[in-house]
């Protein structure tokens, strides 16, 4: 039996070798099969083009020349499908490694450059990871014909010039040379080839007119900002290609960091200045700040029509611009007529009363006042802010203007804002003066200061150059004894100034904002006044007087709510001006004060409103995540495990930041469904407050009554930091749609794990991210944090429904906020913020907006800084509701949000547009529409948040690109000809 065995494992190992035989000769088989696969055609080819390299490797030099040309013929005539590698280049690629070491044998310089030419284009078939042959063989050929070769190979050399320049940038930044030098020539290590910048840029400059020629607009812009260019591109532009490469560049500044993102903008701006697109010219000058470039726009036409519609889209921004000939446009003198025209219109000018908007006959609960023992005068205060909101601009009403007594039925500080509503109805109006005149001379104080802050609400961004009635009346009260008129005053200067850099102002009010010993309140309000004036534009003076306060006022002074208004005046000042806030936040880490951070995050987050800075977002992001909690005893502890604990204590913020839940959390959302668990949140937040206080109090023990203090201000420091930071991120995240949707998906995170004040600030930053923008997700968000355990966030996420639906009537909102005011009818705090919510969304009958943005993306910072005046005063929102008279700093942020067409005459025509959703059409090919689902309508017309218009034909043509605001048009010559045909 062994021997059997024996035997078959024999007949087994002899089996073996034949099989490995037989697989050989499988493998010999296919190998020749693929030659015989190769049509007759391929043969040839390819046994030509091996003949041409062994020509080129023959003694004969008469040889050569011909042969390139052939090989040269053969590549550029050779046709493949898009995925395909070209034949030639197929079959030429095993003899690479030769052709190159010819190259390196020859000597004649014409016949160098011409093989030159065909490895740079061999290259892209064989170069290997940084090794980039292509671009090396194209700079040794001396007469390279880029346009022969085609796009690839144009792509491909685009490609490696970008990674050469950015390895020799990255190598002078690592020190290997001089700092501060580009230097001419680098020598990478691993080819001995030097890559000359010189050459590398004078390369791209040879490629980016071919892909501007054959619609790569896209890869021409990308190029030159990879070589860092980006200012040469006005050369090669021509008038059928600026449009496609500014929207390009325009739409590629949020994606930027700083010094590129301003480069980009002005190479763009003088692009359109040269190709008179004079209305896009402006609009980027107005983004970039500077007064010189408006001029600039004004100065390239001599056409007063032009002037005029410049004119307009300036007086939307609010702007201190000064050009004589259309000032009056520009200081919004004719914004009341034109806002009553389209109130006309669209059969408007009825006045409303707030119970049409309040329907409190549809609550089956019994009213509001009946039984429940509440102050009724503070509901009056509410009713009078709503026939403010609701009858803004249309100069009548049913309720205050024609009823002396009404104010009356307002007790204390709210008669103040009762009668300062009466100049919400007037806004833009002079005429509002001689209704509030009446109530100058009433004994009350309150009244007195009502009718002062009315004046500066109705003369809203209104500026008529030579007389300024509202300066007039308003500067013999600034300095009055009494705190509760010079306050009512300077406030009202502040709202009826904002953004005119007004020169007289700056001298009335700033000795009261510098003056130390004057009550901290006044100086706060007096600062928050001037910044407002003076939004954006980095005042030295201002800046100086907030400092003094910063460094003079006593600990208990710098401890009130009126601080967070001197951070924020300081902020203002410099929002949207980048990194020209560095030396102020140098300044700021100077002062020896727990504050010092909180300062820091909120005037830094000004200074980059809106540009989308995601090293910022994360930056907050980080100070919202939880510290871990370092106990007495662990101070003894080694430096080793202080680190571990670091480490450990940065994975807990990236979790948390990213939303990871432990275990038994995962179940516990599981089982929640759709809705959110308010009472295990309000739960967890409850042990944590405990925790909090046990170790507050263990330190307090140990250390005595100072530290315990000390503590205290810090805790107190901390609740403005984290407050200022989650605000931020919505501020920063404005400017760009993607960031929009990635900071509300935070907030949600934010909302499950921060503290009582990180929930408190949440819904807030939602209602700045979609002002005026009522998405379903976010307002249904809103109403679940609405019934929140805790009073202070329900009352924010109420406030931020009314900022989401600002000016939109929409139904759904209006229902929500009216179940919401039946819900808290006998809170009265959160009824009152119910019924400013519900007077936000029908602010204007729904005409007016609250929106930060246009349709040509210029940020407004007018609206931007009195939104975050409200904001900010809601970190405590009895504070807010104590000083009610800050929520009229929101008035200088409402604009009309219609569509009006005039002729050249300044007379309104009626012109049918079509009004649908905006299309982002940047890089798309062809000329796409710009808007979907469009309704025609004719003019006036509504324009609302994400909307977009055009005029249904060609019989007017527009003098501006984006219909928004007021359009200037004139008759198209042309068009009656064509009707004719």
């Amino acid at each position: 039996m062994v021997d059997k065995v024996e035997k078959k494992k024999e007949e087994a190992k002899e089996s073996v070798p034949p099989a490995s035989k037989n697989e050989k000769s499988k493998k010999k088989s296919k190998e020749h099969n693929e030659e015989e696969q190769l049509s007759e055609e391929d043969l040839k080819l390819k046994s030509d083009l091996e003949v041409l390299v062994e020509r080129l490797k023959e003694n004969d030099v008469n040889l050569y020349q011909p042969s390139l040309d052939k090989l040269k013929d053969f590549i550029k005539s050779s046709t493949s499908s898009m995925t395909a590698v070209p034949k030639p280049l197929k079959f030429l690629r095993p003899h690479y490694a030769e052709m190159c070491a010819i190259y390196d044998k020859w000597t004649n310089k014409e016949l160098r450059s011409a093989l030159a030419e065909v490895l740079s284009v061999l290259a892209m078939t064989y170069s290997e990871n940084n090794r980039h042959d292509s671009l090396k063989f194209a700079l040794l050929c001396e007469n390279l014909n880029i346009e022969s070769w085609g796009h690839e190979y144009i792509r491909h050399l685009a490609l490696e010039i970008g990674e050469i320049y950015n390895q020799q940038v990255e190598k002078e930044g690592s020190g290997d040379a001089p700092p501060g030098e580009l230097q001419e020539t680098s020598t990478l290590k691993d080819e001995g080839f030097e890559f000359s910048k010189d050459a590398i840029v004078q390369l791209s400059l040879e490629i980016v007119p071919y892909f501007l020629k054959h619609n790569g607009e896209a890869d021409a812009v990308d190029l030159l900002l990879e070589i860092e260019s980006i200012e040469k591109l006005p050369q090669f532009v021509d008038k059928n290609t600026y449009e496609r490469v500014c929207q390009y560049m325009v739409a590629c500044v949020p994606l930027l960091p700083p010094p590129e993102d301003v480069a980009f903008l002005q190479t763009a701006y003088s692009i359109y200045l040269s190709e008179s697109q004079l209305t896009e010219a402006l609009s980027l000058a107005i983004r970039l700040g500077d007064e010189s470039l408006l001029r600039s726009v004004f100065d390239a036409t001599s056409d007063p029509v032009v002037h005029k519609q410049l004119a307009y889209i300036l007086s939307f921004q609010k702007s201190a611009f000064e050009y004589e000939p259309v000032q009056e446009i520009i200081g919004n003198t004719k914004l009341s007529e034109h806002f009553l025209y389209l109130a006309k219109e669209l059969n408007l000018t009825v006045p409303k009363v707030p119970e049409d908007i309040y329907k409190s006959h549809l609550d089956s609960t019994k009213s509001v006042f009946s039984g429940t023992g509440l102050d009724s005068a503070q509901q009056n205060l509410a009713a009078a802010f709503v026939n403010g909101y609701l009858n803004m601009g249309y100069c009548n009403d049913k309720m205050l203007i024609d009823n002396d007594n009404w104010i009356y039925k307002t007790k204390g500080e709210g008669m103040t804002s009762a009668v300062a509503t009466i100049g919400s109805i007037f806004q833009w109006n002079l005429d509002g003066l001689q209704q509030l005149d009446k109530y100058l001379y009433v004994e009350e104080t309150e009244v007195k200061a009502g009718a002062l802050l009315g004046i500066g609400v109705s003369a809203c961004g209104v500026h008529d150059g030579e007389v300024e009635p509202a300066l007039l009346l308003l500067q013999d009260y600034v300095s009055n004894s009494n705190p509760k008129i010079s306050s009512a005053a300077i406030l009202g200067l502040g709202i009826a100034f904002s953004g005119s850099k007004n020169e007289e102002v700056l001298g009335l009010l700033l000795p009261i904002a510098a003056d130390t010993s004057l009550p901290i309140e006044t100086s706060a309000i007096a600062s928050l006044a001037l910044s407002h004036v003076f939004v954006g534009t980095c005042n030295g003076d201002i800046t100086a007087a907030i400092m003094d306060n910063f460094l003079e006022r006593s600990g208990v002074e710098l401890k009130t709510e009126w601080v967070r208004f001197l951070t924020l005046a300081l902020g203002i000042l410099y929002m949207g001006q980048g990194e020209q806030v560095d030396d102020v936040l140098e300044t700021v880490s100077a002062i020896e004060h727990p504050m010092t951070s909180a300062i820091e995050v909120l005037v830094s987050a000004c200074a980059y409103a809106g540009t989308g800075d995601v090293l910022l977002i994360q930056d907050l992001l980080h100070r919202l995540a939880p510290k871990p909690v370092h106990e007495d005893e662990d101070e003894d502890e080694d430096e080793a495990d202080s680190e571990t604990a670091d480490h450990e204590s940065s994975l807990n913020a990236i979790s948390d930041i990213l939303g990871k839940q432990s275990p038994e959390e995962n179940e516990q959302h599981t089982d929640e469904g759709d809705q959110m668990n308010v009472d295990s949140s309000g739960e967890q937040d409850d042990t944590k407050e405990k925790k909090e206080q046990m170790n507050g109090n263990d330190s307090g023990n140990e250390n005595g009554d100072e530290p315990k203090g000390e503590s205290e201000d810090k805790e107190a420091v901390m609740v403005d930091e984290l407050s200022y930071a989650v605000l931020g991120i919505a501020m920063i995240a404005l400017g760009e749609d993607i960031g929009k949707e990635m900071s509300l998906r935070h907030f949600g995170h934010l909302m499950h794990y921060g503290n009582e004040h990180i929930r408190c600030m949440v819904p807030l930053a939602m209602g700045l991210v979609s002002v005026a923008d009522p998405q379903m997700k976010v307002f249904d968000t809103l109403s679940r944090f609405s019934h929140d355990a805790d009073l202070n966030v329900s009352m924010n996420s109420i406030y931020a429904m009314g900022l989401c639906g600002a000016g939109t009537n929409n139904a759904r909102l209006a229902q929500l906020l009216r179940q919401l005011a039946s819900y808290y009818s006998r809170e009265q705090d959160a009824l009152f913020i119910t019924r400013l919510a519900q007077g936000l969304v029908h602010l204007g009958k729904g005409t007016m907006t609250l929106d930060v943005f246009n349709d040509a993306h210029v940020m407004n910072k007018v609206t931007l800084a009195s939104l975050m005046t409200v904001l900010v005063g809601l970190v405590s929102p009895g504070f807010m509701l104590k000083n009610h008279q800050l929520f009229f700093t929101l008035n200088s942020a409402v604009r009309p949000k219609f569509i009006l067409t005039l002729n050249e005459d300044e007379e309104p025509i009626k012109v049918n547009v079509r009004v649908g959703q905006a299309v982002d059409t940047v890089g798309q090919a062809g000329k796409p529409k710009t808007i979907t689902g469009w309704i025609t309508q004719s003019t006036p017309v509504l324009l609302n948040h994400g909307e977009r218009a055009e005029l249904e034909t060609d019989e007017y043509i527009s003098y501006t690109n984006h219909i928004e605001g007021v359009v200037i048009l004139k008759k198209n010559p042309d068009y009656e000809k064509e009707e004719a045909s």
